[in-house]
């Protein structure tokens, strides 16, 4: 403070910047107060998986699933046109493909009929 300020100028600058730094404090407060609530609501975000997500999550699976039976027939249609030839081995791998696709099969919803 200045010295050629009188002594009711300083008083009332004192009660100004004292005012004013309570506001900070309360501010500075209210901040480390709520910043548990706010850590723990990011993390509650971060952790949960949001109906959307969990749509294409599913609906990628299933894609997957699909795929994957796609393949599965079409090696067990090659494997039968081999085993109908005589070949063996063939039959055998056609019934491991066979396996494997009635696995997957209660996996994959059906498709809506459009009536």
């Amino acid at each position: 403070m200045g010295r050629n300020m009188g002594p009711g100028i300083r008083w009332v600058a004192l009660a100004a910047m004292t005012f004013a730094l309570q506001g900070c404090l309360a501010k500075a407060a209210v901040d480390v107060a709520t910043l548990p609530v706010k850590a723990v609501g990011k993390g509650v975000d971060l952790a949960t998986t949001s109906q959307e997500e969990a749509d294409r999550n599913r609906g990628r699976e299933i894609r997957q699933r699909e795929e994957k039976l796609g393949r599965l027939q079409r090696q067990y249609d090659r494997q039968m046109k081999r085993c109908q030839d005589g070949d063996r081995r063939a039959c055998d791998e056609a019934r491991i493909a066979y396996a494997e696709m009635q696995q997957i099969l209660p996996s994959i919803p059906a498709e809506p009929t459009g009536n």
